[in-house]
């Protein structure tokens, strides 16, 4: 096979689940949190293992705590899924959020017009998500995730689909990915 077949497949597996997770954005929202809980859960795992080959106490007890506190993450949001759900998705509006505001104030730092406008615009979407998902909790809980979910697996396919497209032409077959 080729390397853009790869990115070929790559990408239509990543659009056929993210259409999947927009026909069932309540099945993908517990995916994502599962997938979050178990993540932390083997991040914390792994650094838990990995603390016992730093070099003197201070620095091992600092990874300890901090690989306990991932596993205590991870285990909180596998155990009790519910309550990771609301946790992640009031932690996702925040940041869309403050993101937004962020965007805002960075905007007027722009001279040229171009970037003004794009980093604006981005900006004032993100503020629009982050106060629609705020503003329509609780009902928004169930599938805020899984949109999130959906969105990003639809637009990584479609990312990777182009990214074989360009590889599959004459200016990409020189390039190395």
């Amino acid at each position: 096979m080729t390397k853009p077949t790869y990115w070929y497949i790559l990408g239509g597996l990543s659009l056929v689940a993210g259409f999947f997770a927009l026909l069932n954005p309540v099945a993908a929202t517990l995916a994502a949190e599962t997938l979050a809980g178990a993540s932390f859960l083997a991040i914390g795992i792994l650094q838990l293992i990995f603390s016992f080959r730093e070099e003197g106490w201070k620095a091992r007890t600092w990874a300890i705590v901090i690989a306990i506190a991932f596993i205590a993450l991870g285990v909180s949001l596998l155990a009790n899924p519910l309550a990771g759900i609301v946790s992640l998705t009031i932690l996702t509006a925040t940041m869309l959020f403050v993101a937004g505001l962020g965007k805002l104030f960075m905007a007027r730092t722009f001279d040229n017009r171009q970037a003004f406008w794009a980093v604006l615009i981005s900006g004032l979407l993100s503020l629009a998500l982050g106060l629609m998902i705020m503003l329509g909790m609780p009902g928004t809980l169930a599938i805020t995730l899984g949109l999130f979910f959906a969105v990003e697996l639809i637009s990584s396919g479609a990312m990777m689909i182009a990214l074989g497209r360009y590889l599959a032409s004459p200016e990409g077959q020189s390039e190395v990915v």
